[in-house]
């Protein structure tokens, strides 16, 4: 075996690891629990005039028995209060205070909240009317104190697609192998049990506030994932704008790794090392005329998107055109994991630097 079709054999087996699990996690019952607690659903917004509404409005359509929806303006210089405001029902309530973050925001909210379950989601999101009883249904014991649900991209741009198909590998990957241990209860679409958020002292004021909060709730109980609990946001249209979102969320998510082998360091540099194989080996497949392992890997990774597709939801476009997908996400995680080790590195140094 020469060294390139070693190298498509590690992408496969890789891939191919995750997906096996996945397909395993299927025939698995996942454990829940009917009960009927009072839900508080928290949108904090800062200048989405334009998208609150619907984000309201899909709250309010959640097919629960007893919640209410709290909208906190955040300070914004837009319509967000008046657009918030305009809406008429005896589960609203709109509040406005002095811009200071998203966690500020959603520990405003938690002190006028009457939930025994407090649920998030963002203003640039719906959630699908079953959202909040899938998520409510697997706190299933006392032990479970926060549960994540699905977050699925809107658009139809190839970066929106690009970003959906992503969300919806990131769902296979909690299916398989953070079922009953999930790593980050994504702010979207997420509930928490509110004597343990105020256990922790709230939500915890980070860069990455939802990542953040989810480590300091698994120091005293468990975090679980809700397949079938699902949300779509709005995502970055651009690539600049990808990557300062991404940028953030990294350089966040480097100060709280941990949690065991898939959710640190040693996890993180064999995952860019095969993000380095994507980008490298295919172009060499084609350029070197190996025409069979080109269409082999091609093959492969559009058969690994087309079960979940079909299982989750999700466009039959997007799976057919993985593979291109896969290389795009490859390129641009590699290139920002090099840029954040180098930042992070020199933040946690002596040598001055600019970034």
């Amino acid at each position: 075996m020469n060294p390139l079709t070693l190298a498509l054999a590690v992408i496969l087996l890789w891939d191919g690891y995750f997906f096996f699990n996945y397909i395993i996690s299927l025939f698995r019952n996942y454990r829940i629990r009917e009960w009927g607690p009072r839900v508080s659903i928290i949108i904090p917004a800062y200048n989405e005039g334009r998208r609150v509404l619907r984000a309201i409005e899909s709250a309010l359509a959640q097919d629960y028995p007893d919640f209410e929806v709290i909208v906190v303006d955040d300070g914004s210089d837009d319509d967000t209060f008046q657009v918030a405001s305009s809406i008429e029902s005896p589960r609203l309530r709109v509040y406005r205070k002095e811009h200071g973050g998203k966690a500020k925001a959603l520990n405003f909210g938690l002190s006028k909240a009457s939930g025994e379950v407090i649920v998030t989601t963002d203003a640039d999101s719906y959630l699908e009317p079953e959202a909040v009883r899938e998520l409510v249904r697997r706190f299933y014991s006392d032990e479970i104190l926060a549960v994540g649900g699905q977050v699925r991209v809107m658009g139809s741009s190839f970066l929106e697609r690009a970003q959906d198909a992503e969300h919806l590998r990131i769902a296979m990957f909690r299916r398989a192998k953070e079922l009953e241990d999930l790593s980050l209860a994504p702010g979207p679409i997420a509930a928490f049990r509110r004597y343990a958020l105020e256990k922790i002292g709230g939500f915890v004021e980070d860069i990455v506030e939802d990542y953040a909060t989810t480590k300091a709730l698994k120091e005293i109980g468990r975090v679980v994932y809700a397949p079938r609990a699902k949300t779509w946001v709005e995502m970055p249209k651009s690539l600049g704008v990808l990557w300062r979102q991404r940028k953030r969320w990294f350089l966040g998510d480097l100060k709280n790794l941990g949690g065991g082998f898939t959710k640190d360091w040693a996890f993180l540099l064999l995952g860019d090392l095969v993000a380095f194989l994507d980008v490298l080996v295919p172009p060499l497949l084609l350029i070197l005329g190996f025409w069979e392992f080109f269409l082999l890997w091609w093959a492969f990774e559009t058969v690994t998107m087309l079960v979940p597709t079909f299982v989750e939801g999700g466009r039959l476009s997007n799976a057919l055109l993985f593979p291109l997908i896969v290389w795009f996400w490859a390129l641009f995680y590699l290139s920002l994991h090099i840029y954040g080790y180098f930042k992070f590195l020199l933040e946690n140094s002596s040598v001055p630097q600019r970034f």
